[in-house]
């Protein structure tokens, strides 16, 4: 897609840790607020809802930035793109820290929202620029790795500086540290290169719309949007949908999550060797989720309950984490050249856009009782995102636009 220079593997390596650096940081502020909610709500006195619209608002702000994002990245280059948005990010995070009542939080989040749309485009654009080719399975599994650590670390920090020191303490000290990489993000000018369009006329909505109407890019857009919404019911009402469809312990359902995580960053990583490997990546994608809702399924059923939903739920972490690499190449090799930063804006907002969708639908099930179905709906998920992923081989070569 994009002419990669000679370059060593020293050179790839710092590239690929200076991007998963600032991947994992986006992860970590993007779970911030919630860990803190328990403590809001009661500080605040605020209801479940205007918390639950709070988190509403930072997907909004996040997807619409992601798709103008790619454009600026095209246009301007990732590095000014990337830097603007790690701002945006900590900065929101800090106002945050300092709000007065539950209402000014709304503002705060857009900020943060703004700042966390700008990484896939600019961070994609900057591997695919700089790594060498047969690295970039490696490059995609650390980028995906780095987001889950961000994720897993953000509410033990979160809760646990908050519970000793405060809420306000705790979203300035996670600010700081936002800061501080932006610092080191700033010295790294001769690694964050992208490469831009030439044709002006790509960087406006109407010279690209043709781009964006193309069959592999709207598939690639849509499994995102399928994919997320199964994942992002189980991070968020995982613990909830256990307990109410299958009498499971909510520290039970907790531990699950946990488990969940940390088996998709293992499969992750294992999915970087595979996808530098594999021939057909939309099969290791589409087998992935085909087993991943194989186990949702299985623990719809209630076969298993207890501790025993532990090891299943780090299973089908694995499995689905093992589908990132191969997923971001699919989106690679569907992207023609000088058009990173639009695809990779407009296919990603797919996340954010499965993450408004996914806790909506999700908490409309557990109200009317439906806990157990859950799991069969994010299987069905699944296997609706098998069904664009192994359509994008077929539907051909992409045009530039």
């Amino acid at each position: 897609m994009d002419t990669i220079p000679a370059a060593s593997f020293r050179r790839d390596a710092r590239v690929i840790g200076v991007v998963s650096l600032a991947h994992g940081l986006s992860h970590f502020l993007q779970l911030a607020l919630p860990p803190l909610f328990p403590l809001l709500k009661a500080d605040f006195d605020v209801s479940w809802t205007l918390l639950g619209f709070v988190v509403g608002v930072f997907y909004v702000s996040s997807g619409m930035v992601q798709f103008i994002a790619g454009f600026a990245v095209d246009r301007v280059g990732a590095r000014p793109v990337l830097l603007s948005g790690m701002a945006l990010l900590a900065g929101g995070t800090l106002a945050a820290s300092f709000a007065p009542g539950a209402w000014w939080l709304i503002p705060c989040v857009a900020m943060m929202g703004a700042g966390n749309g700008v990484f896939h485009p600019s961070d994609f654009a900057i591997l695919n620029a700089n790594v060498t080719p047969r690295r970039l399975g490696h490059a995609y599994s650390s980028h995906g790795a780095s987001g889950n650590l961000g994720y897993a670390l953000a509410p033990i920090v979160s809760y646990g500086l908050a519970s000793s020191f405060g809420w306000r303490v705790a979203l300035a000290s996670m600010a700081v540290v936002g800061l501080v990489v932006l610092g080191v993000l700033a010295t790294q000018r001769r690694l964050l290169t992208s490469q831009r369009a030439a044709d002006g006329r790509a960087h406006t909505l109407k010279g690209s719309a043709s781009l964006f109407l193309q069959a592999p890019i709207v598939l690639c857009f849509l499994y995102f949007v399928f994919q997320t919404m199964g994942t992002v019911g189980v991070q968020t009402f995982l613990p909830a949908a256990l307990n109410v469809g299958l009498g499971i312990p909510l520290v039970v359902g907790t531990s699950a999550v946990t488990a969940y995580l940390l088996g998709g960053t293992a499969g992750i990583v294992a999915g970087g060797f595979l996808a530098v490997r594999a021939s057909r990546h939309d099969l290791v994608a589409a087998g992935g989720l085909l087993l991943g809702a194989t186990l949702m399924s299985f623990v719809g059923t209630g076969a298993v309950r207890g501790e025993g939903v532990l090891p299943l739920f780090a299973f089908a972490g694995l499995f689905v984490g093992a589908t990132g690499p191969s997923r971001d190449l699919i989106v690679r090799n569907a992207t023609p050249r000088g058009a990173a930063g639009r695809v990779y804006g407009f296919v990603y907002s797919g996340l954010d856009t499965g993450a408004m969708l996914g806790p909506v639908w999700f908490g409309m099930m557990l109200d009317h009782g439906f806990g157990q179905q859950v799991f069969f709906m994010i299987a069905a998920l699944f296997v609706v995102a098998i069904a664009t992923v192994v359509q994008v081989r077929r539907a051909g070569t992409m045009r530039a636009a």
